[in-house]
């Protein structure tokens, strides 16, 4: 599936890859608590590990990784901003410290552009992907009420 990106340019495959990066942001913007989107992207992580990953316990460091991106973001707002800009720079920190994380892993002595390309594309991926759809997928499970029992869903159903 990535394979025509990396055809096109090389590193260019990333911006598949924030589909990975869902789980802290969508986490943390539903549980609003210290910790969520490293829960969320650790445990996505070791689902992903144990129904046999190719990439095996890397996976479970990769989340690891992933989560705090996000984390880091919703910190540096105090727990305290949901909204999509703090959604979609949460998304795009994780999307950065995911591609520094395969850069180390996977990609040791990568070429310039592809290390530039695929950090771009990682980092971009991460704000829309990851950023914008979780904020999106909050949005609209609040509106079915499925989330009133979190101030996620109380906040949203009362401004709708």
């Amino acid at each position: 599936m990535t394979t025509p990106l990396a055809l096109a340019l090389p590193g260019l495959q990333a911006l598949l890859y924030g589909i990975w990066l869902i789980p802290g942001v969508l986490v943390a913007l539903v549980i609003r608590k210290p910790g969520a989107a490293l829960f969320g992207e650790v445990l996505a992580a070791t689902v992903s590990a144990l129904v046999l990953s190719q990439w095996g316990l890397l996976t479970i460091e990769s989340g690891l990784v992933q989560g705090l991106g996000a984390e880091l973001v919703f910190l540096l707002f105090l727990y305290r901003r949901w909204n999509l800009p703090v959604a979609m720079l949460a998304g795009a920190v994780s999307g950065a410290a995911m591609a520094i994380n395969d850069m180390v892993l996977y990609y040791p002595g990568a070429d310039t552009l592809f290390v530039v390309a695929y950090s771009v594309a990682g980092v971009i991926s991460g704000a829309v992907v990851a950023g914008l759809l979780s904020w999106l997928i909050v949005r609209g499970l609040a509106r079915t009420g499925v989330l009133s029992r979190f101030a996620a869903g109380r906040e949203i159903a009362r401004r709708v």
